[in-house]
């Protein structure tokens, strides 16, 4: 029963959390999209008001006309809508679906210890600890470095070392699977954090400041847009760590600190090229494409170096000893062979005891039901056991290769 509860949380949260991000992300991208777009107004009126720039568009039927104060409007309207709630929710969200797949089984989800044999508060504890260095460090980057000259050149690179230390450590001490989705949600803690202690702050001091007659201060406006551009960066890098959990040739590759790195990279240089298209397009940018084909290329360094080696098919080295008289003709795996395995490296956690994900395998009906789905995952990518919990080894995977291969047969 836990297993199916915690099922239906997992759902909830993951759908919640998809739906928030998209409206977090879309209203970022269209933001950083007009920024790019606006042009200097035209109409005098709107320049005697400080109108900086503005933007003609069409859109489901009817036409917009957005324009930009960069310091402050001549008065404040009286309906004025603010961008945080989905941001919050994102990460609220986030996090509880964080807790609920991988805090909540940390034996089983974050723990692999074959590199670090720890107790799971401890590896609880390391986890959040990722969450928070990262905002203090790269906060504390930003505070030194972000306002003097070539800043954002120097933030970028401080940052860029930031995530490679990130990712090393964080590859080297939890399963591959949980180090890409920390890494990810390292960075969309950060981006949230922006929001909450920089952007929206620096807003309500500019209200406060035209509701008060007092002169506004641009610095706010300046930080917070500092701060919205770094989050557009990370955003891509986010979506890959987020969506490799369903792609194991990426995690479970004995150098996946490299290849998380390399894909992060792919991901904030083809994001570098549409944030200055958009300018490239009115004269103010140089060519963004480079950025383009240099994320291209990486992603296709990565495919010919990930790409899977052949392996032998031979299962005469397994430890558990194949049984001649459960083989049939042209080396067919008989149900008996295989279910010794099963017991050893698969009942603990879909036995009688533990069904997690509802699948339960110690009956020969529903092995052969599951039989797809068991190929896939123990064969094809080797996510199963989880974090090799068990310790399957290769000649058992081969036998279990062999066993569907030739028919699966559980008569």
């Amino acid at each position: 029963m836990e297993s199916y509860v915690l099922d239906w949380l997992n759902l909830l949260l993951r759908w919640t959390h998809v739906i928030t991000a998209i409206a977090w992300i879309g209203s970022s991208f269209y933001f950083v999209f007009l920024d790019s777009s606006l042009t200097p107004p035209e109409d005098e009126d709107l320049k005697k008001q400080g109108v900086s720039g503005e933007l003609w568009a069409v859109h489901g039927g009817g036409f917009y006309h957005p324009v930009k104060f960069a310091v402050k409007p001549p008065q404040l309207p009286k309906h004025l809508h603010w961008f945080y709630w989905e941001s919050y929710t994102t990460w609220l969200t986030g996090f509880a679906l964080f807790t609920v797949s991988y805090l909540w089984s940390a034996g089983t989800y974050l723990i692999d210890k074959s590199k670090m044999d720890w107790a799971p508060w401890q590896a609880i504890t390391v986890a959040i600890l990722f969450l928070v260095a990262f905002w203090v460090l790269y906060d504390l980057i930003c505070r030194l470095f972000g306002q003097r000259k070539n800043g954002d050149a120097i933030v970028g690179a401080l940052v860029l070392v930031l995530v490679c230390v990130g990712s090393w450590l964080a590859c080297h001490w939890f399963a591959g699977r949980a180090a890409f989705l920390l890494m990810g949600a390292m960075l969309a803690t950060t981006m949230s954090a922006n929001v909450a202690h920089w952007i929206i702050p620096g807003q309500r001091k500019v209200v406060a400041a035209i509701k008060a007659g007092e002169p506004v201060d641009p610095i706010h406006g300046k930080r917070g847009k500092q701060r919205s551009v770094h989050n557009t960066y990370f955003t891509l890098p986010v979506l890959f760590a987020m969506l490799s959990g369903h792609y194991s040739f990426t995690y479970t590759h004995p150098q996946n600190w490299l290849v998380l790195i390399g894909m992060m990279f792919a991901g904030a240089s083809i994001r570098q090229f549409f944030v200055m298209r958009h300018g490239f397009k009115l004269g103010r940018n140089g060519n963004p494409l480079p950025y383009a084909l240099v994320g291209i290329a990486v992603i296709g360094v990565m495919m010919v170096w990930l790409a899977p080696k052949p392996e032998p098919a031979s299962v005469a080295s397994s430890p558990i000893a194949i049984d001649a008289g459960n083989t049939g003709a042209g080396g067919q795996i008989g149900y008996a062979t295989l279910q010794p395995i099963l017991a050893q490296r698969c009942y603990m956690c879909h036995g009688p005891q533990v069904q997690m994900k509802n699948v339960r395998l110690d009956s020969a009906d529903n092995v052969k039901l599951h039989a797809q789905n068991m190929y896939q995952q123990v064969v094809v990518t080797k996510i199963m056991p989880m974090n090799n919990t068990t310790g399957i080894s290769e000649a058992e995977r081969m036998i279990f290769k062999q066993w569907f291969e030739t028919g699966a047969k559980t008569d």
